[in-house]
């Protein structure tokens, strides 16, 4: 069987990141973007609060991803946590994934390896209320540092390739000298800068797309066995 795989983005800057590492990755797979530019509008307007009508918005979405036949969901905004847990907790038997937890784990495991008992994790973000939801989401024992890099939306938006790369690059620089020995970059959309970020701090890089893609490999191929 050809997985079908869902992907629900609410910044359009994340449809492209996603859909390029899928087709490194697992070109076989047959993706639907399903694209609601609303939602991080409304949680900005709504100060970042997740309310009941955001959560029957993500169910929603997810109940119409699946009666198409997708086999996989994976959300790529990182600020609606709790809204994909609840729509996932409808659909025990279909992986619905929420953008980071691949890449937090991942992150850990080469923190852990890199600094053990003192790992110490760099997070960065461009979409603020990423460092509201996404921070409580890694294990109490993990150190973590962020930085919300705003001007890197700004920069994609205004089609600033290498500027929002820069703008990454520095972020975690600082980082890295507040003690990171990982850097996890939180959005979609930033995972065109990974290699800028290993080349300017010489750290382990992890990337949303990356590692969604690769436990969604996982769990659909243990599904099908």
């Amino acid at each position: 069987m050809t997985p079908r795989i869902a992907l629900i983005h609410a910044l359009a800057h994340s449809v492209a990141p996603i859909n390029q590492a899928f087709a490194t990755q697992w070109p076989t797979a047959v993706l639907m973007n399903l694209l609601d530019d609303s939602l991080s509008a409304d949680l900005a307007r709504n100060g970042g609060v997740l309310d009941a009508h955001m959560h029957t918005r993500f169910v929603n979405l997810t109940d119409y991803a699946i009666s198409t036949g997708a086999n996989g969901v994976l959300f790529t905004c990182s600020a609606f946590g709790p809204c994909i847990e609840q729509a996932a907790a409808r659909h025990a038997l279909i992986p619905v994934l929420k953008p980071n937890e691949a890449m937090i784990d991942d992150a850990v495991a080469a923190a852990i390896t890199a600094g053990g008992s003192a790992a110490c994790i760099g997070l960065i973000a461009s979409f603020a209320p990423t460092l509201s939801s996404m921070p409580p989401e890694f294990p109490d024992n993990i150190r973590l540092e962020c930085e919300l890099v705003e001007d890197a939306m700004l920069a994609l938006d205004q089609g600033a390739l290498e500027w929002h790369d820069d703008l990454v690059a520095a972020a975690a620089i600082r980082l890295r000298e507040r003690g990171a020995q990982v850097i996890a970059l939180a959005q979609f959309s930033m995972a065109r800068a990974a290699d800028a970020v290993a080349h300017a701090t010489g750290l382990p890089v992890l990337t949303t797309p990356s590692s969604a893609i690769r436990l969604l490999q996982r769990r659909l191929i243990g599904d099908q066995k």
